[in-house]
């Protein structure tokens, strides 16, 4: 995991590993004005699956995995976020 705390940007296709033992997730851009989605990732390699996940864009405070996020932006292009301690 990087740094908490730290402000992670991820373009649309690019991916993140949560922390050890958690899973990956992706940005994958907003399917409307008003919301974006994050696909998370199981597996690795060749193996593996993935789902997409909608959150409305004013929906600040998220947890995937069981990791918290606080997302400052999302624009069709990007998202810009914190992983919260």
């Amino acid at each position: 995991m990087k740094e908490p705390g730290k402000t992670v940007v991820l373009v649309v296709g690019e991916d993140f590993h949560l922390k050890t033992g958690k899973d990956h997730i992706i940005y994958a851009g907003m399917p409307s004005a008003e919301v974006y989605s994050i696909a998370q990732k199981k597996g690795s390699g060749y193996q593996g699956f993935a789902w997409n996940l909608y959150f409305p864009k004013k929906r600040q405070d998220i947890t995937i995995d069981g990791v918290r996020l606080s997302v400052e932006m999302a624009t069709p292009e990007e998202i810009r976020f914190r992983v919260v301690v």
